[in-house]
């Protein structure tokens, strides 16, 4: 596992949580929707125009749970074009530590045991997503690579994530470029002296787009990512949802700066896998 992981940077573990531990993780993330109140803050997520950089409830939800719409949620109006539970593009960025459930299904004696056998010496889980790729409206993922924003030195972020749904090409499965992971980071995100997010391009060539392949999996199985491959995911035009569960992990061991887009509070700081802290 670890030399092929070497070699090709992605990794996919099929059946590697229960349908049932899906469900629940799918309800819980369904009632932290139900008890969002849409007009707290009506921000936008989206690779593709970054409409929501520059706005502080995304920025400022490093340890917090928020909820982001997606782009095409919304009429000229302003208005929900159909109900909240359907607008809804992804779930950030603490809910592994601020929620039981998601506390419980990242903190897995089982991902542990990957994270280790990996070689991570010090792992820490830094930040959580819930994504929905909703049917029909589910936006486009552009090809990035997670240590662009999850920045250590030396590179140490490492993706986990779950399919909470099958994901398949016509509901807008994972695509990545196997091998690619030992190219140098072509972008970092980072707060600048003004506390400013932007973004330095290090390397202007593109992703040979003949090294893609689909990433189709089913319910229950984990595809794990080196901070450095590139992945994308296209849009969900299909009528079916792809819902996914994506957990980030860092190395304690190395050093991430604080300039670094997601930050936390002092008396928050990343946590390892034990339950209780």
């Amino acid at each position: 596992m670890k030399q092929f992981f070497d070699d090709n940077g992605v990794l996919v573990l099929e059946d590697f949580v229960s349908k049932v531990a899906c469900e629940k993780l799918m309800a819980q993330a369904g009632a932290i929707v139900d008890a969002f109140d849409p007009d707290e803050f009506r921000a936008v997520f989206s690779t593709t125009n970054k409409s929501h950089e520059g706005n502080e409830y995304f920025e400022k939800s490093g340890d917090k749970i928020r909820c982001f719409f997606e782009e095409g949620a919304f009429d000229a109006d302003g208005s929900l074009k159909q109900d909240k539970a359907l607008s809804i593009n992804k779930i950030g960025h603490a809910q592994h530590d601020l929620d039981p459930v998601f506390s419980d299904f990242s903190r897995n004696p089982d991902l542990a045991q990957v994270a280790k056998d990996l070689g991570m010496a010090q792992p820490l889980l830094s930040q959580s997503m819930y994504i929905f790729k909703q049917p029909r409206i589910g936006g486009e993922v552009i090809c990035h690579q997670d240590s662009t924003f999850l920045y250590t030195e030396p590179h140490s972020c490492i993706g986990m994530w779950f399919a909470m749904e099958d994901a398949t090409l016509e509901n807008g499965c994972m695509w990545g470029l196997p091998g690619h992971h030992k190219s140098p980071l072509k972008k970092r995100h980072y707060r600048n002296a003004e506390g400013k997010l932007v973004t330095e391009k290090l390397n202007d060539t593109a992703w040979p787009e003949e090294d893609r392949v689909p990433l189709e999996v089913k319910q229950g199985s984990l595809i794990v990512l080196h901070g450095q491959l590139p992945h994308l995911s296209g849009a969900n035009t299909s009528d079916k949802s792809r819902q996914a569960y994506t957990l980030h992990l860092i190395d304690g061991a190395c050093d991430y700066p604080d300039t670094n887009w997601l930050s936390r509070s002092p008396n928050m700081p990343f946590r390892g896998f034990e339950i209780d802290g």
